[in-house]
């Protein structure tokens, strides 16, 4: 089946602004469905869940709702679905929960590849056990990561090991499933970052064997909040500081003070968006992402050819992702001009493609970059061609 990018695009009014957006590594435009949502849960009525008044049966709904629309996301358990005020956030809690379990001398793996918060959280909560931390190094010339390379770090004394599904800047796809099958027979912990995977591709976090799997729920098209999801047993023997009256009941349990219908009522929205990008026979809701999830993958790696070949036909380029399965990113700059002065051109240009090393700091230094990173251009369901030759020319011009 065809993808209709044309009839994706009519949803989003920000494409009216006439900008070309390729920043959607660091936040996706939004649709206008889910801003619908978002104003109808805040002006119903609303009150603490519950289920004797219509206002807390109405909070109650989105709720539970929220969470079905996110495990039919990942293909995990709705009661082990855990809401988060961002992605970094849900890593801090969960970094500062599981360390209650380690002790000194044990050792937790984190990759180079990674966004900062799925290192630093990791790091911070190691030192305060003594707990060791082990860096899995990417190949600096295939910018890919072995499995074998996260094997032979695993020992067993290793209680967790913090992966990436895709890198945010490098585009860079682990092979989680033989990685999965690796960290599980020293009986560590798998814990999933997804923020970057889960806008390009079907995910399932059983067939990646993630222990925890989460994502940003403003990388596809969502509010800005996020989410985290476990098997609902193994959140059990996850012990939290809580107050004395809330209530131990998982997911509820890594969740504090009342949470933001509204917001949640939006992610079900973008969730339900993503169902339908691409009309498919499926009547259950997961089987319209994954269908929905194929078609746009195989889209975003046509256009992807497309924006590669006309970035690296540009004089003094250099790209540095090489990884055969990844993203649709482009990591690149060119000889001679900072990056960060195309970037302020291309702005003038109505391009969005900013220019930094987007928290992957570990990669960046990994690259030579040091902190000032390079370019980044990601697609997104709503790239065009135009957009494509927009951004070339606009790079060209200054060139």
């Amino acid at each position: 089946m065809s993808y209709n990018v044309e009839e994706v695009r009519s949803h989003f009014p920000a494409l009216s602004s006439g900008i070309a957006f390729f920043d959607g590594p660091g936040g996706s435009q939004v649709p206008r469905q889910v801003g619908e949502a978002i104003a109808a849960a805040i002006t119903a009525p609303i009150s603490n869940r519950g289920t004797i008044t219509k206002s807390e049966q109405n909070a109650e709904a989105i709720v539970n709702g929220f969470r079905s629309a996110v495990a039919d996301l990942v293909d995990g358990d709705p009661a082990g679905v855990v809401y988060g005020r961002s992605w970094t956030q849900l890593t801090y809690d969960f970094s500062r929960n599981l360390s209650k379990q380690w002790s000194q001398g044990d050792e937790i793996i984190v990759s180079r590849l990674d966004h900062d918060s799925n290192i630093r959280p990791w790091i911070q909560a190691a030192e305060k056990v003594g707990a060791v931390v082990k860096f899995a190094e990417f190949d600096l010339e295939s910018t890919e990561l072995a499995p074998e390379v996260i094997g032979n770090l695993l020992s067993d004394k290793t209680k967790l090991v913090a992966l990436t599904g895709a890198s945010n800047v490098l585009g860079t796809r682990p092979n989680l499933a033989a990685i999965s099958k690796l960290v599980h027979q020293s009986s560590a912990l798998f814990y999933v970052d997804g923020v970057h995977l889960t806008p390009h591709a079907p995910v399932s976090m059983r067939e990646f064997g993630a222990d925890f799997y989460g994502f940003s729920a403003y990388k596809i098209f969502g509010p800005h909040c996020a989410a985290l999801v476990a098997a609902p047993e193994l959140l059990e023997t996850i012990k939290n500081d809580k107050l004395r009256p809330s209530t131990m009941v998982v997911p509820e349990r890594f969740e504090f003070g009342t949470l933001p219908y509204e917001l949640m009522a939006g992610v079900t929205a973008a969730i339900d968006f993503i169902a339908d990008l691409a009309p498919g026979a499926s009547a259950s809701r997961r089987g319209r992402i994954v269908n929905s999830m194929k078609v746009l993958e195989e889209y975003e790696v046509n256009l992807f050819e497309e924006l590669q070949r006309g970035i690296l036909a540009l004089p003094g380029v250099t790209n540095y992702g090489h990884a055969a399965n990844r993203t649709p990113t482009l990591f690149f700059n060119f000889k001679g001009l900072d990056s960060g002065a195309v970037y302020r051109h291309l702005a003038t240009k109505l391009v969005n493609a900013p220019a930094s090393n987007f928290y992957a700091l570990e990669s960046s230094l990994a690259l030579g970059l040091g902190e000032q990173g390079a370019l980044r251009a990601g697609l997104a369901p709503y790239s065009t061609q135009e957009d494509l030759d927009r951004l070339i020319s606009g790079i060209a011009e200054l060139l």
